[in-house]
């Protein structure tokens, strides 16, 4: 591996890892010293002459058809590709918020109009407060990345939060309005972020709020139907249905996300840990939705 590349590579870790978490550091370097990515880099950079043409005429071929207009994805594997690696897991969580970016980039290029991640789930608030820390200053760090970035401004992505926000630290909420605020007025794409989320408490919420209104009088309950209760969901109309789940990291379960909004969702559920996830498995994820929705 060129040593330059390897320092640039660090560097850039270095600027989401949180300052206290110095050993996280010591061990990326030390597996960029021993060379563990050089075959990782070798795929994704230098690539198979005919992994690149394949991934190549897979593009082409899906793109003459209709594309999903919403595609949700569960980021699974960061911590169990980072213990593969002899690395603590705050350094795969660093190279799984890499990967989001890329991908986000490969789903805009396509023209996937509406994008879900689950960021965080209300589980998470279960796991050990050093690792909570270390999560929710990384989400921090990418919001104020996403906030500033040029190709979110240039694909015009309005960006929105949806979850239990209130449940965050006062500085990811923080950086939760200026990300909104900043993107609020685009309308090419959407990006939902789902951060202390659970799909059976956005329902909870969904109801409470509806009896409310017909307690009130604002509605009547006779006019309650499905396209009503989804008017009371977390996010806006566009978010109400996904048409492709995609889920890496080996688990097939939806894990309490997008409870509603996957009722009739194709599922494509991938052995590989996020951060190897690669184009050719979001064609493929693409290609079976098409298949499976009838549209090819």
């Amino acid at each position: 591996m060129n040593s330059t590349k390897t320092i640039e590579s660090v560097e850039k870790v270095r600027d989401v890892i949180p300052s206290e978490l110095t050993d996280t550091l010591k061990w990326i370097e030390q597996v960029e010293k021993s060379r563990v990515f050089t075959f990782w880099d070798f795929l994704e950079v230098l690539k198979n002459p005919f992994v690149k043409i394949y991934e190549y005429r897979l593009a082409r071929e899906i793109k003459s058809f209709e594309m999903p207009k919403h595609v949700a994805i569960i980021m699974d594997g960061n911590r169990r590709f980072a213990k593969r690696r002899g690395l603590p897991p705050n350094a795969g969580h660093v190279f799984g918020s890499r990967k989001a970016e890329v991908v986000l980039n490969w789903c805009w290029e396509l023209g996937i109009r509406n994008i879900t991640v689950y960021a965080f789930s209300t589980e998470n608030f279960n796991r050990s407060w050093e690792e909570k820390r270390s999560l929710f200053s990384l989400i921090t760090k990418e919001l104020q990345k996403l906030s500033k970035n040029k190709k979110v401004h240039r694909n015009r992505v309005k960006v929105k939060i949806v979850g239990k926000i209130q449940l965050l630290p006062p500085y990811v909420k923080e950086v939760i309005h200026e990300v909104e605020t900043v993107t609020k007025s685009y309308d090419r794409f959407k990006l939902n972020i789902a951060l202390a989320y659970g799909g059976r408490q956005e329902l909870i919420d969904a109801i409470r709020n509806l009896l409310r209104d017909v307690k009130s009088g604002a509605i009547s309950s006779s006019k309650i139907d499905e396209k009503m209760i989804e008017t009371y969901l977390y996010g806006d109309s566009d978010y109400s249905k996904v048409d492709l789940l995609i889920r890496t990291g080996g688990e097939q379960r939806l894990s309490n996300f997008l409870t509603w909004q996957t009722a009739n969702s194709v599922a494509c559920f991938l052995d590989v840990y996020w951060p190897e996830f690669r184009k050719i498995d979001l064609l493929r994820a693409i290609r079976l939705w098409q298949i499976k929705a009838g549209i090819r």
